[in-house]
Formats: structure tokens, C-alpha cells, sequence
């Protein structure tokens, strides 16, 4: 088994080759920077290929990433800006020409993470069959490289698992997101942090076992389709924050209602661990 790994350097690609090398699964790790790979502790245990796949040239991919049996396909430009129309007008077309190149060259095993923003503005419990209504640039993007993705497996075969992420946290995540700059403000010694009412609920789960069941569903000899990748349990993220503090022994004052609540994501949703559960328990048993 050998497995490609794109967008390596980033948050969820460190910890998804950390957690295939523990398996000791051979990698090929791709991203645009081989400067910023080298400072990674895996540079030297994987077959490292610097590659800009939003430069896409005609070539044979599948021959160039030395025809990986598995690709793991997290590259993905622009994040967290999730309106920006990049998304839809550049990555969604290389994403797909790449994909579409390494299957027609002979690909049988492909893993793509998509988001929870594919389901659109829907509150409560969300599950893989509910119609997808995407409402910005970054999920209409996911969804429709999804749904090329299916296409194309109509007319070529080959194993796709689509993995829709939902929110995670650990080491390496972005300085924007609120447990980054929490640990900013902490380490700057502020008496206040500022964040909105903190009423809104989401599904988190550590980057590290997001990683791990990447990873379980792109190795698995069954799974096909869909999967949820989130820990089934809402928290607010005024308790998200709270718990923070209170691992790390910390406190400060919540100036809660400072921001205003995002419009581009529902109120209050997490994700339905069913199919998941049922797909890698029923092969471990």
C-alpha cells in the first residue's frame, strides 16, 4: 500500500501523514512549498514531491506521484475565507482535472474530504442523505466536486469515499480560529477576550482523530460514498472556550455578544455518526 497525500503542510495533512506513518503505510506526501515541508518531522520519512496543483500541465499524474494505490485529497487554497469565489473558480476546476487525471491513469482508491457547509443553513442533527443546499463559495465548490466525483464514477470505476469534515482543533490549526487566538490573548496577558454570544452549536472533534478516521475510511476495503467526520456531540462554543481554560488552567474574561454570530452557517448543528460507526465497526469485528 502507498499512498499520496495532497495539501501535506497543512493542518489536517500533518496529522493525517503522522497517523499513516504510525501504521507504517508508505507515503507520498505533495504540496506547493517543499521549503515549508522540510521543517515537518515526517519530511524524511516519505517520498516527498513539490507539486502546484493549481498549475496544472498536461502530464500523467498517477505515473508522476508514482502510482499510488490510495490518494488522500485535502489540498484546498483560500481557507477560512469561505465566500471568496475562489473557491468555485479555481479550485473546484483543478481539483477536478487532477482527480479525473490520476483515475483515468489508473487510480482505484480515492479519498476526498468535503464540509459540513454542503448542507446549507440547516439546524439539528445533520445525516449523509439529506439533500445538500450549499450557501457559500466553499461548499457550493465541495458539493460540486462531489458531485463530478459521482459522475465520473459512472463511467469509470474506482472506490470514492467523500468525507465531510466538520470542526476541529489541535495543534497547527489556523491563528483565526477562536482556540488560536484564545491562547493569544492568554499568552498576552488580556484581562478580556472578545467573541460573540457563544450560544451557537457545533461538532468538534481533535485534528489528530479527524486524521484517524480520514485514514480508517481511505484504507477500509468496503467503504463507498459519504461519511460524516465529527464526534456526534453539539457543545456550544461558550463551552468549547470554557473547557479550554480549564485544561490549561487558565482564566479570563468572556466579553460574550462582542462579535456578531455568523451569517453564512446555521445556528445550531452537528453531525450523525451512524454510517461511520456501522461501516468501520462492522469490519473490525
Amino acid at each position: 500500500m502507498k499512498i499520496l497525500v495532497t495539501g501535506s503542510t497543512g493542518f489536517i495533512g500533518n496529522a493525517v501523514i503522522a497517523e499513516l506513518l504510525s501504521q507504517n503505510i508508505a507515503v507520498v506526501a505533495t504540496s506547493r512549498e517543499e521549503t515549508k515541508a522540510k521543517k515537518y518531522n515526517w519530511y524524511e520519512k516519505v517520498e516527498y514531491i513539490e507539486s502546484d496543483l493549481l498549475a496544472l500541465h498536461p502530464k500523467n499524474f498517477y505515473e508522476e506521484f508514482r502510482k499510488p494505490t490510495h490518494v488522500i485529497h485535502l489540498a484546498w487554497e483560500g481557507l477560512p475565507n469561505y465566500k471568496d469565489w475562489f473557491h468555485f473558480e479555481r479550485n473546484l476546476p483543478h481539483s477536478y482535472h487532477f482527480l479525473k487525471n490520476l483515475v483515468e491513469n489508473g487510480l482505484q482508491n480515492l479519498t476526498v474530504t468535503g464540509t459540513c457547509f454542503e448542507y446549507g443553513m440547516v439546524n439539528g442533527c445533520l445525516h449523509e442523505a439529506m439533500p445538500t443546499n450549499p450557501q457559500n463559495p466553499y461548499g457550493l465548490a465541495k458539493d460540486s466536486l462531489r458531485k463530478y466525483l459521482f459522475f465520473l464514477q459512472q463511467k469509470m470505476s474506482f472506490r470514492l469515499q467523500w468525507v465531510r469534515l466538520f470542526y476541529m482543533y489541535g495543534q497547527g490549526q489556523s491563528e483565526k480560529s477562536i482556540l488560536s487566538q484564545l491562547d493569544k490573548a492568554l499568552q498576552r496577558g488580556d484581562k478580556v477576550f472578545n467573541m460573540s454570544g457563544g450560544e451557537q452549536l457545533r461538532d468538534y472533534l481533535p485534528v489528530s482523530e479527524v486524521a484517524k478516521r480520514i485514514v480508517q475510511l481511505a484504507i477500509h476495503p468496503t467503504t463507498n460514498g459519504i461519511y460524516n467526520c465529527c464526534s456526534g456531540q453539539p457543545i456550544s462554543i461558550r463551552k468549547l472556550v470554557e473547557n479550554h481554560l480549564a485544561s490549561r488552567q487558565q482564566q479570563i474574561e468572556l466579553n460574550l455578544g462582542y462579535y456578531p454570530y455568523p451569517d453564512f452557517e446555521p445556528m445550531a448543528f452537528w453531525g450523525d455518526t451512524t454510517k461511520y460507526n456501522e461501516s468501520i465497526h462492522s469490519h473490525t469485528r
